[in-house]
């Protein structure tokens, strides 16, 4: 597998994947809403993608994780989140998420980051595991709250 940056003409390939990644967790698909919203974090450079292709068929997408800047002001420096990781149900258990993992954590060193932060729903154990096995460790001294903000 070979594990590269995703740029704009990776979008009809990466849609899809982002698409069942919204549906694990319980989203509706909306696939032309997902494609703007790639389009958008990709030609803005608001976001880093990094895209798990197949050795033998580049259009075949193993996985893919994405990852936004932030900044801590304790640290005066980088913070990456990890929003989203995905690997594609046919791809599992051949240690895709490890290799996307593996990448962002150097991207995150290259860029001079403090850390890397990512969330997951308490009930994941799979993805607990595989945050732990490349360094992750939980949070012991802030705890997050999320403040929901409505459209009304």
């Amino acid at each position: 597998m070979r594990i590269v940056q995703a740029t704009l003409e990776h979008l009809d390939l990466l849609t899809p994947l982002f698409v069942k990644y919204r549906e694990f967790y319980g989203e509706l698909p909306f696939p032309e809403s997902s494609k703007k919203f790639l389009e958008k974090r990709l030609s803005r450079k608001e976001s880093v993608i990094y895209l798990a292709l197949a050795d033998d068929d580049d259009s075949r997408l193993l996985g893919f994780c994405q990852l936004y800047p932030s900044f801590s002001s304790l640290a005066l420096k980088r913070v990456w989140i990890l929003n989203d990781i995905y690997v594609a149900e046919d791809a599992r258990r051949q240690l895709v998420a490890d290799r996307l993992l593996q990448t962002a954590k150097k991207m995150a060193r290259e860029t001079n980051a403090v850390r890397m932060r990512v969330s997951s729903s308490v009930s994941n154990e799979v993805a607990h595991k595989v945050y732990e096995s490349i360094g992750f460790h939980e949070d012991t001294e802030f705890k997050n709250y999320i403040l929901p903000i409505s459209s009304d």
